[in-house]
C-alpha cells in the first residue's frame, strides 16, 4: 500500500526548522531536569515504598497529603488510579522518612485512620525497594540504554559507513533525551517499565532510521555522482509512505494504551507515545540532514564530497 504517490519535499532546505524544532524541546528538557524537577525517579530507583490504597467514597489528594503531614510522614507523592469504578491511590514514601523504622504499610494505615475523615480507607498493597536495590537498577538500566547504543553503532558500521552509524546513534540519543525530558517536564516517575520502553524506542527509532538509509545507500550504487542531497531528499520520500503507515498505526496503539491501558502501563505508554513521534521525525529531520553535513564537511577537508557506499 502506497500513501504518497510522487513525492517531491526538499527535506533538506527545513533543516534549520528542524534543528530549532530540537534545540527547543532538548533545551527545556535539559533546563527542567537540571533546574526545576529534575529526573523524578521512581520507587524502583531511588527506594521507598509504595502503598495501594482503596477508599469507601471520592477520595481527595490534598486530604490525604494533609493526613500523612499530620502523622508525621513527610515527602509523600499521592497518585490517583485513573479507574471510574474505583477509588485508589498510590502513596510514595521516600526511604528516608520515618517509616523506615517500622511498617509502612501499618504507618501509613493508622496516619488515615486517624487523620482522614473523607471516607474509610483499606490497604490493599505495599512494595518497598531498599536504598541499595536501587542504586543496583539504576545502574543496569544505565548501562542496558548504553550497550543498546554501543551494539547499534557497531552494526551500522560494519553493515554501512561509521558515519552511518554515528548519524543514527545520534539520532537515537536525541530521541531519549527529548523523551526523559518529557518526563521531567510533566513531573512523570521514570520506572523499570519506563526503561523498558526507552529500550523499546531505542530498537524502534533505529529500524526506522535503517529504512531511510538503506534507501540512501540503494539510490547511491545506482548513480554514484549523483548529489547527496538530492538522493537524501529522494530516499525521504520513496519511504514516506512506508514510515508514515508504520509509525502511524504503531501510534494509534500507544496512544489507546495511553488514553484506556490504566494507571499500571501509564508511564510506559507515554513514553511510547513521544518517543514514536520524536523517533518518526529523528529518521527524516535529524539522522538523514547529518550524511549531507558530513559530506560538506568532507569536501571543505579536501577529502572528496561523495559519501561512500557500502554494498551490503
Amino acid at each position: 500500500m502506497e500513501l504518497f504517490r510522487d513525492v517531491n519535499i526538499d527535506w533538506l532546505s527545513k533543516k534549520w526548522i528542524a534543528l530549532g524544532f530540537s534545540l527547543v524541546f532538548s533545551i527545556a528538557g535539559i533546563c527542567s531536569m537540571l533546574f526545576w524537577h529534575g529526573i523524578p525517579e521512581g520507587v524502583d530507583f531511588k527506594g521507598g515504598t509504595q502503598v495501594r490504597v482503596s477508599f469507601a467514597g471520592p477520595l481527595n489528594e490534598d486530604h490525604i497529603r494533609a493526613a500523612m503531614d499530620s502523622a508525621g510522614i513527610r515527602d509523600t507523592r499521592i497518585q490517583r488510579i485513573t479507574d471510574e469504578k474505583k477509588n485508589e491511590a498510590v502513596i510514595t514514601l521516600p526511604i528516608n522518612s520515618e517509616t523506615g523504622h517500622s511498617n509502612p504499610r501499618e504507618v501509613v494505615k493508622n496516619a488515615l485512620a486517624t487523620h482522614y475523615t473523607d471516607s474509610a480507607a483499606t490497604i490493599e498493597d505495599a512494595y518497598t525497594v531498599g536504598p541499595t536495590a536501587g542504586k543496583q537498577l539504576r545502574s543496569q538500566a544505565g548501562w542496558a540504554v548504553f550497550w543498546s547504543l554501543v551494539g547499534m553503532l557497531v552494526f551500522l558500521w560494519v553493515r554501512f559507513e561509521f558515519i552511518y552509524g554515528a548519524a543514527a546513534v545520534i539520532a537515537v540519543f536525541h530521541d531519549t533525551l527529548i523523551t526523559v525530558g518529557f518526563f521531567s517536564l510533566f513531573n512523570k516517575e521514570i520506572t523499570l517499565t519506563v526503561i523498558a520502553a526507552l529500550l523499546t524506542l531505542v530498537g524502534y527509532s533505529m529500524n526506522d532510521t535503517i529504512v531511510v538509509f538503506d534507501r540512501i545507500r540503494e539510490n547511491l550504487q545506482i548513480n554514484r555522482r549523483a548529489n547527496l542531497a538530492d538522493v537524501v531528499n529522494r530516499s525521504i520520500n520513496q519511504t514516506l509512505s512506508r514510515t508514515v503507515l508504520t509509525s502511524g498505526l504503531t501510534f494509534l496503539t500507544v496512544l489507546s494504551l495511553y488514553l484506556f491501558g490504566g494507571e499500571v502501563l501509564h508511564g510506559f505508554s507515554f513514553a511510547l507515545v513521544v518517543g514514536i513521534l520524536i523517533g518518526t521525525y529523528s529518521s527524516i529531520a535529524v539522522a538523514a540532514p547529518m550524511l549531507v553535513a558530513y559530506q560538506d564537511w568532507r569536501a571543505k577537508r579536501g577529502k572528496g564530497a561523495t559519501l561512500p557506499a557500502k554494498r551490503g
